[in-house]
């Protein structure tokens, strides 16, 4: 039996009982008095599109493998016979009368060419208008004397955990089916991207419905079903979508000139812990922490440094780094950003230039190896943390009357006028953590230093234990260009 006719009763045998369970979900509905969705379909449905793709086989004439991540199953399959051309199924829906059409950016990747099939099973070639990977959204554009039903955008922001919400789509290449659901989750960050803020849903998404809509109840397209979690390439009730306030303008950009302009100030950024912000003396675990400036780049030009903490960007609060790193994406090019930060405790405003990202441009540092002088036998210096340190044995257990159990290493003696110094650093405190990570001998003081002087030489946070008091500190390394 050829691997097409296997496929094809595989999923008949599927399809089957799929409708049987929908039959069933139809007449627990009915008994319950739930509404039905029928005549919302029926003015939907002429808006979504079944896109199918080929692509030249690869040399092996394996199959092709969808580029998502690991822990989520692809969204489509090419099913293939060796030395023909892949093919590969998708979603998407009309975006105008023009003929443009919303999909994701792996549907359409690689494609040879494209067909979209409208609701009349009328098929026609498209053209791809602009991609971009890192939403994963595509604008592809077809050409055709029918008339062509677009979509109307609603406000993603506006919708809640719990709304109903309607999955139209090209599932295992079906044609157009439906599917309906709750939002399950908003803002997903599932770590494809650094972009990610997804909506997720316990609508049934299978493969084949990438670049598919999905609709609220008032008929508006909130989102781009994407991307599905799964064990086994089938829904298991956890389907994520793009938001379409995010998509909307990556669209237009795609529309104007088929590629997107993101923003870029040149660091690198790390979330605001609770134990950062207790570091830094904060109350609260907003904004988010410069761990890297590029150098030369905007953010250093502007007096932007390692350890700063972004609160603002003009004049809109920072909560995380994804809604930082989507703001200063969309900000305009060539216009100056007033950016909110907190330096030593204390806010500060800083002007920087929005400049272009360009793929090119890597984060560079001039930071060198950590060096750490051993003064004798147990005891050494760490000088750009302006500190002494020993190891904890039987002798400095007693020295320093410490707990029989205690892990970490001893500061021996703390160097006038550094930062560690000045945040109150005292022999006898234990460094039990560097950066969370476990400090167990002075080879991994020597990581964590590295680590930090490899990140433009930013701050380093020491869990201190003092006899039965436990607490955080930020210090500042010194270096020569300081």
């Amino acid at each position: 039996m050829s691997v097409k006719k296997m496929i094809k009763q595989t999923l008949a045998v599927a399809m089957a009982a799929f409708l049987a369970g929908e039959a069933a979900a139809a007449e627990t509905m009915i008994s319950q008095g739930l509404p039905s969705f029928a005549d919302l379909v029926e003015e939907l449905s002429p808006s979504v599109v079944n896109i199918s793709t080929t692509t030249k086989p690869d040399d092996n004439g394996l199959e092709a493998e969808a580029d998502m991540m690991e822990t989520a199953a692809p969204e489509f399959r090419h099913f293939f016979e060796n030395g023909k051309k892949q093919e590969a199924l998708g979603s998407g829906f009309i975006i105008d009368k023009e003929g443009f059409i919303i999909t994701n950016a792996h549907v359409i990747n690689d494609a040879e060419s494209i067909d979209v099939t409208l609701s009349d099973e009328t098929v026609h070639e498209a053209k791809i208008i602009g991609k971009d990977n890192l939403t994963d959204i595509a604008l592809i554009k077809i050409t055709t004397q029918k008339e062509l039903k677009p979509v109307r955008f609603g406000d993603s922001d506006k919708a809640r955990v719990g709304d109903w919400i309607l999955a139209i789509g090209n599932p295992f290449g079906l044609g157009g089916s439906v599917t309906a659901g709750i939002i399950s989750a908003k803002s997903r960050d599932i770590e494809s991207g650094q972009y990610d803020n997804f909506i997720q849903t316990d609508a049934s998404i299978n493969q084949g419905s990438s670049g598919g809509p999905m609709f609220n109840m008032a008929g508006e397209v909130i989102g781009i079903n994407s991307v599905i979690f799964s064990t086994n390439g089938a829904s298991m009730g956890i389907g994520f979508a793009i938001p379409i306030n995010l998509a909307d303008w990556v669209i237009k950009q795609l529309k104007a000139d088929g590629t997107v302009h993101r923003g870029w100030i040149g660091i690198k950024i790390q979330p605001n812990s609770p134990e950062t912000a207790l570091a830094f003396g904060l109350e609260k675990t907003d904004g988010v922490v410069v761990s890297d400036v590029t150098i030369d780049g905007p953010a250093q030009k502007a007096g932007l440094e390692a350890g700063d903490i972004i609160s603002g960007f003009n004049q809109e609060d920072i909560t995380s780094p994804k809604d930082f790193s989507t703001r200063v994406a969309e900000a305009k090019i060539g216009s100056t950003a007033d950016v909110k930060i907190i330096r030593d405790g204390k806010p500060l405003s800083v002007k920087i230039m929005i400049e272009e990202l360009k793929a090119e441009k890597p984060l560079s540092s001039t930071s060198k190896t950590a060096e750490i002088k051993q003064l004798n036998e147990d005891e050494f210096l760490v000088e750009e943390l302006g500190f002494k340190l020993k190891p904890i044995t039987e002798e400095t257990i007693k020295q320093y009357h410490l707990l029989p159990n205690t892990k970490g290493m001893i500061i021996s003696e703390v160097l006038a006028g550094s930062d560690g110094a000045e945040k109150g650093l005292k022999a006898g405190n234990v460094i039990v953590k560097m950066d969370k990570q476990d400090i167990i001998d002075i080879d991994s003081v020597k990581n964590c230093l590295n680590e930090a002087k490899m990140e433009n030489n930013r701050p380093i946070l020491l869990l201190l234990q003092n006899g039965e008091s436990i607490n955080f500190v930020a210090v500042k390394l010194a270096t020569e260009n300081k």
